[in-house]
Parts: C-alpha cells; structure tokens; sequence
C-alpha cells in the first residue's frame, strides 16, 4: 500500500478503494467529470457485487475513486443507494451520472458498458449510488 493509501486510510477509515470505468480512457474522463461537478452518480451490475460484497456502497461510507494506475484521485461519500432495473432508470438517475444528455443516449453508452463486462439484458439489476465529493486529491 502507498503512503498516500495509508495515510487516506487514517483519515477515512473504512474506506473501500474502487475505480471507475473500465479503461484508462473512460476512467481519466469520469474523474474529470466528478471534478467538474457535472457527475454525482455511478452505477454496476447487481451481480458484480457478489463475489465482494463489501465492495457494495453504504449510505454514509466514504470511499477513494482511484485513478487507473491505482494512485487515489478523489474521495466520495455515499448519500443514496437504490437498487433498479436497467430499463427503469430514470432521466434523472441517468443525468446525475454526467455522462449523457439524454436518456437514450445513457442507455446506449451504458448498454454497450455492461455488454462489454459481462453482458446485458434490460431487465438486468443495477446498483445506483448517488454520492458527493468530499476531497479531491490531485493536489494533495
């Protein structure tokens, strides 16, 4: 473990350690995206929580957003878990995540996501965290 790791596990203790996306690319670009603000939510497949469980966000956890070389980039905080079928997400879930403007085009991005990890299926369960920034930690 880093020293920046240990010293974030100090003053976040409890705190899980994930990455976002599943390439540098769109990891570097949702980063981005909370950084700015625009992304205050994240979702996965239900079933890639099954195997680690304690991977699972919890209302009120921190946890560190890792860059893709695993160096921590950002600390969120969970405010809100939901459990939801991909074909009921709504426009409003769809536009916390900060990747789309529409609806339909989250669906197409996140359709192609899910088949590309292990596969999709509309009635597919997602787990939908809404979160806020709590540091970022470029600069640190």
């Amino acid at each position: 473990m880093s020293d920046d790791m240990e010293d974030l596990q100090v003053t976040y203790p409890g705190a899980g350690t994930f990455k976002f996306g599943d390439s540098a690319k769109l990891s570097a670009r949702l980063i981005g995206l909370v950084r700015s603000g625009k992304k205050r939510a994240t979702c996965g497949a239900l079933t890639d929580f099954k195997d680690e469980p304690e991977a699972m966000p919890v209302v009120g956890r921190t946890d560190i957003a890792a860059n893709w070389d695993g160096t921590p980039a950002l600390v969120i905080k969970t405010v809100k878990v939901e459990e939801i079928r991909f074909c009921d997400v709504t426009e409003e879930m769809a536009l916390a995540e900060g990747e789309d403007e529409t609806l339909a085009s989250w669906r197409k991005g996140h359709e192609a996501y899910f088949a590309r990890n292990g596969g999709f299926d509309p009635e597919m369960m997602l787990v939908f965290e809404h979160f806020d920034l709590i540091e970022d930690l470029a600069d640190r």
